[in-house]
């Protein structure tokens, strides 16, 4: 699976959670091991994408780490407000 195609899955499934789907952004970051998503989002909605203690964050995370990109790293995802 290509990086532009995790970005589309993680809006796709992050979109519906929040109050303001507008001002959601993911920036792609490589380094040597890993390509790191970072989901920046409107205060206000970091706590409907982390959920109680973690767990829709968590369950976001289990389904984006079980991809294999095509360049062969691993994926990080990190939740940031502006």
């Amino acid at each position: 699976m290509k990086s532009a195609e995790v970005s589309e899955l993680i809006s796709a499934i992050v979109s519906p959670l929040i109050t303001m789907p507008d001002e959601l952004t993911i920036e792609t970051v490589d380094d040597t091991r890993f390509t790191t998503y970072n989901l920046s989002l409107n205060r206000k909605d970091i706590g409907r994408v982390i959920g109680k203690q973690g767990r829709v964050a968590q369950a976001i995370r289990t389904l984006i780490y079980g991809i294999r990109l095509d360049n062969g790293k691993r994926i990080r995802l990190n939740i940031v407000d502006k």
